[in-house]
């Protein structure tokens, strides 16, 4: 299976598949407002080479516009419907960066280069906090070509996700978040692993966590910063024994060998 992952921090991976490069997320700060990066290096400039970019959901750490704009020019850009009509300045760095947008509604498929990426639905508040109104969809992607790709965005545990998402030989799954508390529409890894459970697919790795923390607080409730990888991995091997679980450090990268 010729795809590999590499996962930058966040939600930010880039998936390598039938010569196409797919970034996803990207934030490349060492801080954003209130949350500053706590573990890994920012990512390198060959980070934001990326034939596709897919951004799952509006909010800033998610939808970031510096990041965006080191994109190169002619970089695909596929985003939640409504989602230009809901953050300003979008367009105009769209235009100025040389950016090709699609917006897409759960269900849409496109294709880059040799891939067919589709939305599917995720359970979250995609809009642009904190006052954005709600039309844009937080979306997963699934991403076929030689492998089938699952990223979920940022999501809650559904009772169609399976359904919705179809069989996939990786998915890449939030397991955490930046703050001590999760709210609704999240997956902490007991949900991350009933939804591996459910996906079933040969190969996973946990995203979104232990990567960024709010400034002044890395005292309160450490643990949902350090452990929700390590805590995905044990309770996967409990629900989900044939899946391999891949937990990466930032900047690793797991090859076709990950769903052997």
């Amino acid at each position: 299976m010729p795809v590999e992952i590499t996962w930058w921090g966040h939600a930010t991976c880039t998936i390598e598949d039938s010569g196409v490069r797919v970034l996803t997320d990207p934030l490349f700060v060492r801080r954003l407002a209130h949350l500053r990066r706590r573990r890994g290096e920012l990512p390198p400039a060959e980070a934001a080479a990326a034939d596709a970019v897919l951004v799952s959901h509006l909010h800033a750490d998610h939808l970031h516009l510096p990041s965006l704009a080191r994109l190169a020019p002619g970089t695909r850009l596929l985003l939640p419907r409504g989602a230009r009509r809901s953050v300003p300045g979008l367009n105009r760095l769209a235009s100025a960066a040389g950016l090709r947008v699609t917006e897409l509604a759960p269900g849409d498929e496109v294709p880059v280069g040799e891939l067919r990426v589709r939305a599917v639905p995720a359970l979250h508040d995609g809009r642009r906090l904190p006052l954005g109104p709600h039309r844009s969809p937080a979306l997963g992607y699934v991403i076929s070509g030689d492998a089938t790709t699952y990223f979920a965005g940022d999501t809650g545990l559904f009772d169609s996700m399976a359904e919705e998402v179809g069989p996939v030989d990786v998915a890449l799954l939030p397991v955490g978040g930046w703050g001590p508390y999760l709210g609704q529409g999240h997956l902490d890894p007991g949900r991350a692993a009933r939804a591996l459970a459910a996906l079933a697919p040969r190969a996973a790795v946990p995203v979104h966590f232990g990567t960024y923390w709010p400034i002044g607080m890395d005292w309160v409730r450490p643990h949902e910063f350090y452990a929700p990888g390590e805590e995905f991995v044990r309770k996967s091997a409990r629900l989900a024994p044939q899946v391999a679980v891949h937990l990466l450090e930032h900047g690793e990268r797991v090859g076709p060998e990950a769903a052997r």
